[in-house]
C-alpha cells in the first residue's frame, strides 16, 4: 500500500511535456530530450513540482510512441540514455521530479517479445476473432498475424497487441522495466490505459450496451458494455506487480478510464488516478459541480484523484471549455485540492491547430499536438530551425516571450495561481452561489468563477488576492463570462 500520510504529490502540480512537440535542438523538425532540457527553466518558472514526459521509448510511431518496441531505451529521434540522464539531472537540480509514461497494456507489434515470447500476448483459440470485442478506435479488437496465422487481441490499433497479464512472465518482465527507470532516478510513472490490463479469463463476449457510456467513447466502441474486455475484478494482481516494480516510494498515476466511483480497486495499489468526469464535463455549474462531488466523495476516491483538463488525446483547453474561458479553467484546476496536471501550452492558451497534411495520427489527434509556441519573432515560433513535423500555430495571447513581458497575461495567471495554492489550508467545501457561478472554500480562501454564458452576480467576498484578469482588492459585484477570483477571509 502506498504511504498516504503526507506524500510530495498530495497537492502537486505536474507539467505534461509531449516531447515531439516541445523543443527541437538539432533542426530535424521534431522535439527531443536536449530540447526539453533547454526549456526546463520555463517549466520551473511556473512553480510546478514535477514534469511528466509522454513516451520517449523506441517506437515505430503507429500511435505517437504509445506503441513501444523497447521499454528500456530511448528512441534515437529523442536522443540517447545519456541525454535522458542529463535531462533528469537538470530537472532535479531545479527542484522538479520526473515522471515517465509507462504503457503496460500492450507493446508495439515490432517489440521482440511478439516473436520471441508470443505466449506473453492474448490469442484467439480459433481461426478468427475469439469474441465480439471492439477496439477503442472502432473495428474488431482482433487481427490476424500474417506470419503465424493466429489471431491476436489489440484494445487499440492492430500495431499494438495486448499483453496477457495472466501470464507470470508478463508480471515479471514489465515491473523490471519500471525498475530500470527508477534505478536511473525517475520519481514516478503515469500508467497508460490501466483499466485494460486484465480481461475476462474466458474471453467472453461483451453484451450490447443498454444506454450511453459513462465517459465518451468511439460510437462503435460504445455499442457494447465492456464488462469482459476491461476492468476485470482481479486487476489488483497486475497492479500489485507494477507497484512491486516501481517501489513504494515511487508515484504511480493511473489513467483509469472509469467514473470516479470505480477507482477504488485501482487505488489499492496506485497513488492517484485521473478524474475523467471533470475532464469531460460540460462547462456549466451543474456538470462541473457534480464531477467535483463525485471525485471528492468520502465514500469513494476522496483525496486520491488527479485533476486534468487537457492532454495530448483530446481537444485543447480553449476548444473544450470555450474560447474566453481559459482563465476560469486555470482558476478551477489550480485551486482544487489534490494533484493537478497541466498540458504544455495551456499556460499560454494554445488552441487546436489544423493538424497534419497528410495526417500523422489516423485517429485525428494531430490538432492537439502542434509545437509549443516560444517566440513569435522566431521561425516556427522558436520550436525548430528546420521544418516542423506539425505546423507551428500561434497562441491568441502570444508566445511565451510575449506573455512573459505582459504581467496581465495568462502565463502570469498560471504562475500566480500555482504559487497561491501553496498557501491554501486543508479542507474543501462547495458553497451556494448565484446561478451560473461556482464557489468553494479552501481553508481561509474562497474561489468564485462564472461558468455561465453571460454576466452573473458575484457572491459577497472580502479581499480579492487574485482575479482571473488581474484585479485585486475589493471584490466585484458582478462577474463577466469566464471571470473569477480568489478571496481571503
Amino acid at each position: 500500500m502506498p504511504d498516504a500520510r503526507n506524500p510530495w504529490w498530495r497537492d502537486a502540480v505536474v507539467y505534461q511535456v509531449y516531447p515531439r512537440s516541445f523543443q527541437d535542438s538539432d533542426g530535424d523538425g521534431e522535439g527531443d530530450l536536449a530540447g526539453v532540457a533547454r526549456r526546463l527553466d520555463h517549466v520551473a518558472s511556473l512553480g510546478v513540482d514535477a514534469v511528466w514526459l509522454s513516451p520517449i521509448y523506441p517506437s515505430p510511431m503507429a500511435d505517437g510512441g504509445y506503441d513501444v518496441s523497447d521499454y528500456e531505451d530511448v528512441d534515437p529521434r529523442f536522443g540517447t540514455l545519456a541525454d535522458f540522464d542529463a535531462f533528469l539531472a537538470r530537472a532535479h537540480a531545479r527542484g522538479m521530479r520526473v515522471l515517465m509514461d509507462v504503457v503496460p497494456c500492450h507493446t508495439s507489434i515490432e517489440h521482440r517479445w511478439f516473436r520471441e515470447h508470443p505466449d506473453r500476448y492474448v490469442w484467439s483459440d480459433r481461426d478468427g476473432p475469439q469474441n465480439n470485442w471492439i477496439g477503442t478506435f472502432g473495428g474488431p479488437a482482433w487481427s490476424k498475424d500474417p506470419r503465424s496465422g493466429r489471431w491476436y487481441l489489440h484494445s487499440f490499433y492492430p500495431e499494438q497487441p495486448d499483453l496477457d497479464w495472466r501470464n507470470p512472465e508478463v508480471r515479471q518482465a514489465m515491473p523490471r522495466a519500471l525498475g530500470f527507470w527508477v534505478d536511473r532516478g525517475v520519481d514516478g510513472f503515469r500508467v497508460d490505459a490501466i483499466d485494460r490490463l486484465m480481461k475476462d479469463p474466458e474471453l467472453r463476449d461483451d453484451p450490447p450496451a443498454t444506454g450511453p457510456p459513462a465517459l465518451p467513447l468511439h460510437p462503435e466502441h460504445a455499442t457494447l458494455e465492456h464488462v469482459h474486455s476491461r476492468n476485470a475484478p482481479d486487476v489488483g494482481v497486475a497492479l500489485a506487480a507494477l507497484r512491486a516494480g516501481a517501489g513504494d516510494g515511487t508515484l504511480l498515476v493511473g489513467e483509469v478510464y472509469l467514473p470516479s466511483a470505480g477507482l477504488g480497486p485501482y487505488l489499492e495499489h496506485l497513488d492517484v488516478a485521473f478524474a475523467f468526469e471533470l475532464f469531460h464535463s460540460q462547462w456549466n455549474v451543474a456538470a462541473v459541480r457534480a464531477a467535483i462531488e463525485a471525485a471528492l466523495d468520502p465514500a469513494g476516491p476522496a483525496g486520491r484523484v488527479a485533476w486534468v483538463l487537457s492532454n495530448h488525446d483530446f481537444p485543447r483547453l480553449p476548444d473544450r471549455v470555450g474560447h474566453g474561458n481559459e482563465r476560469a479553467a486555470a482558476l478551477l484546476a489550480l485551486t482544487l485540492p489534490g494533484t493537478v496536471f497541466v498540458y504544455q501550452g495551456d499556460e499560454i492558451g494554445m488552441a487546436d491547430g489544423p493538424g497534419g497534411d497528410p495526417p500523422r495520427d489516423r485517429w485525428g489527434r494531430d490538432a492537439f499536438r502542434h509545437p509549443m509556441r516560444w517566440d513569435d519573432a522566431e521561425p516556427h515560433g522558436g520550436f525548430t530551425t528546420g521544418d516542423p513535423w506539425l505546423p507551428s500555430t500561434p497562441a491568441e495571447g502570444g508566445a511565451v516571450a510575449t506573455q512573459e513581458a505582459n504581467p496581465a497575461s495568462l502565463l502570469h495567471l498560471y504562475r500566480d495561481l500555482i504559487a497561491l495554492r501553496r498557501s491554501f489550508a486543508p479542507g474543501f467545501e462547495l458553497l451556494d452561489a448565484p446561478e451560473g457561478v461556482l464557489a468553494f472554500r479552501r481553508g481561509e480562501h474562497v474561489v468564485v468563477l462564472n461558468l455561465g454564458p453571460g454576466e452573473a452576480p458575484a457572491p459577497p467576498a472580502k479581499e480579492v488576492v487574485r482575479h482571473t484578469h488581474g484585479a485585486t482588492g475589493k471584490a466585484p459585484d458582478r462577474l463577466g463570462r469566464g471571470e473569477g477570483f480568489v478571496s481571503k477571509g
